[in-house]
């Protein structure tokens, strides 16, 4: 049996994807353990080329990122529900918003809280006073971790769950593409897309694993428990912290992701409320204001800043917002993919404000809150101390908490938020690099495939680690994420075009091809308008009516014109039913059907002495309905020629939009992608 049928038939994975990946990793295991320098050395080379003549290329893209949100969100397209137009989400708004922030930046939250606003400020980046300085650190550290970081989330998610939830392809990158692709999906272009996502998420995750192992060390090492933060236990660190997340991913996102996202909210919470009541609060409730103002005042100038003009900024600037940008994108197939999971039945508008705003908002009190007690701390009862530690990010938390009240309590409890961020986002990280090797989304991934995902990401990142640090980390997340940027751009103009037709399809009208009331009939119409319908009334108009018109009409198209048609009879169900359905070989099927739907009748009506014909408190009628979900109406009176003209105006339409928009939105149900 070769690899690839053992792959097939005792994993979920897809074997190109999971193979081509596999050697790229392996290859470089190799490389590091066998030639460390020389890795060393070509990761700076391809991190220095990048920065020099890439820079411009992440701060453009990220701002065309957020810019296209902004207008799908404001645009009629807002309107489209990622699903049926009936499905209603499937998580509440708090625990969604609590699974937002503990998938998307917990950990770089509690990293970087108190270091970037200090070293920022400690930085040539800013001048003047210290309060204009300080307004400064704040600007730059909330412009790196506000919307335009979610809005790299914000755009795969989107386009995620729109394919998936709406065209009812499965929830893959790959099917972002549909529109420009079609049945090129299931092939080798479709393993590419997957291959680019699976290693920009594999590198963004082990970034992650080493800052949260960094600062975890760093937080019991403060607190007395171990003696060092020695490279060998921050390893111990990222054994024991997998192996929680590897427990956790196999309860599954609905039990364990969920559970822990909530838990953590709430103390991140707590802790967030501590500080700012330990802290100046009344100055940091002014600057929170401050803070939101100075940043949509300098949103536009530096979301197109590249310091072309102020080279002397360049390396700032490189090692700050570029690495950033690309951080964020190796973990947008990460953080795509899951809130794509979670967000099934929201509008686009309640998508983008949900995950844009609130998020951002998020993000610009926690760092007013640690930042600028930080900054106050440091000036005044710290003396200076602080910004003595800035060298070494990982400590300046527990450091910070010295200097408020409950220090020990205050630094557990940071402990436990770090290591529970660190847990959610390795579990979120199983769970999606599953799903993107996998061949068959729908399969279920046997458990032992989030212990090799453990195991793996756990092994690079401490190879990495210990051959360069943090640093060779960062240079593999910029080197993966640029192709996946370009990626990502492909498919902004992929999500615009099924959007657009989306939109044009269902607000496409039908042709009149039938009149329906004519004075010729006046008086059989006043009988039927003047009679409350009930069951019995709808069932003989099924049987009456609207059998003998399908039959004709599938008499007809069968005969003459070679069509295969069926009439589907559902007379004994509790709401009686029939369905004209003309079969299509590679497109969904033509589909009209006409069902009995009960209404309520007010109390009103039924007493009202001028309208005796109301007796019931429920009245029925005959709803025609679609095979594309749109809202049916009655045709109860319609005769049996007039309801052939509307089944035939409606098979009119479905082959106009085949011709026009339809087989982008009809063709979906035909897709498979390879096994």
């Amino acid at each position: 049996m070769s690899l690839s049928e053992f792959i097939e038939r005792r994993t979920s994975f897809n074997p190109m994807v999971i193979l081509t990946t596999l050697f790229f990793v392996c290859v470089l295991v190799v490389l590091v353990l066998t030639v460390p320098d020389q890795v060393q050395m070509w990761l700076d080379r391809a991190k220095e080329v990048i920065f020099t003549e890439f820079s411009w290329f992440y701060v453009l893209t990220f701002s065309i990122f957020l810019g296209f949100l902004l207008i799908l969100s404001v645009s009629s397209l807002g309107n489209i529900r990622l699903g049926r137009d009936e499905d209603v989400p499937e998580f509440g708004f708090l625990s969604w918003l609590a699974m937002l922030f503990a998938a998307g930046m917990g950990v770089g939250l509690m990293f970087f809280g108190v270091a970037e606003p200090l070293m920022h400020y400690f930085s040539d980046i800013t001048a003047g006073t210290p309060e204009h300085r300080q307004q400064q650190a704040l600007l730059h550290t909330v412009f790196h971790w506000g919307v335009h970081a979610w809005s790299v989330y914000g755009t795969i998610a989107l386009a995620l769950a729109y394919f998936g939830f709406r065209y009812k392809l499965p929830l893959a990158l790959r099917s972002c593409f549909y529109p420009l692709l079609k049945e090129k999906i299931s092939g080798r272009f479709g393993d590419a897309i997957d291959i680019m996502a699976l290693l920009a998420t594999f590198f963004g995750i082990i970034t992650t694993l080493g800052f949260g192992a960094s600062q975890l060390g760093a937080g019991l090492q403060e607190m007395g428990w171990i003696a060092e933060n020695s490279f060998s236990v921050q390893v111990l660190i990222i054994a024991a912290v997998m192996s929680l997340a590897v427990v956790s991913a196999i309860s599954g996102v609905g039990k364990g992701v969920k559970v822990l996202s909530e838990l953590n909210l709430g103390l991140a919470f707590l802790l967030l409320f501590f500080v700012l009541a330990a802290g100046p609060t009344v100055y940091l409730l002014s600057a929170f204001g401050d803070n939101i103002g100075n940043y949509l005042e300098n949103l536009v100038r530096l979301s197109f800043k590249t310091y072309a003009y102020e080279r002397e900024h360049k390396p700032w600037f490189e090692s700050w917002t570029v690495l950033y940008w690309a951080w964020w994108c190796s973990w947008a197939p990460f953080v795509g993919l899951f809130i794509a999971r979670i967000s099934k039945g929201r509008t686009i508008r309640e998508f983008v404000f949900g995950v844009l705003l609130i998020p951002g908002l998020f993000g610009v009190l926690w760092f007013t809150v640690f930042g600028n007690t930080a900054i106050w701390l440091n000036d005044g009862v710290a003396g200076g101390m602080l910004e003595k530690m800035t060298s070494s990010p990982e400590t300046l938390l527990f450091k910070f908490f010295n200097y408020l009240p409950l220090p020990e309590l205050t630094s557990i409890v940071s402990l436990l938020v770090i290591s529970l961020f660190f847990i959610t986002s390795a579990d979120s990280g199983i769970y999606v690099l599953n799903n993107i090797t996998s061949r068959d989304k729908g399969l279920s991934a046997p458990r032992w495939q989030a212990v090799m995902w453990g195991v793996l990401m756990s092994a690079v990142a401490v190879l990495l680690m210990r051959s360069g640090g943090l640093g060779n980390l960062q240079s593999m997340t910029l080197i993966v994420s640029l192709p996946f940027a370009l990626l990502m751009l492909i498919m902004c103009f992929s999500l615009w075009k099924g959007l657009s037709a989306d939109k044009k399809y269902f607000e496409t009208r039908v042709n009149p091809t039938s009149v329906f009331w004519t004075g010729g009939k006046w008086k059989e119409r006043l009988v039927q308008i003047m009679s409350q319908t009930q069951e019995q009334d709808i069932l003989k108009f099924l049987k009456q009516t609207a059998s003998p018109a399908m039959h004709e009409l599938q008499r007809e198209l069968s005969e003459e014109y070679g069509l295969s048609v069926r009439v589907d009879k559902m007379f004994h169900r509790d709401e009686p039913a029939i369905e004209f359905v003309i079969r299509k070989e590679t497109m969904r099927d033509f589909m009209y059907g006409i069902k009995s739907v009960g209404q309520d009748v007010s109390d009103q009506l039924i007493n009202d002495d001028n309208l005796p014909h109301i007796r019931h408190q429920t009245t029925y009628k005959p709803y025609a309905y679609f095979f594309d979900g749109r809202v049916g109406y009655d045709v109860q009176y319609m005769n049996k020629d007039e309801l052939i003209a509307d089944i035939l105006k409606n098979y009119e339409r479905y082959l106009m939009l085949l011709d026009d928009v339809g087989q982008e939105l009809m063709a979906h149900e035909q897709v498979e992608l390879a096994e």
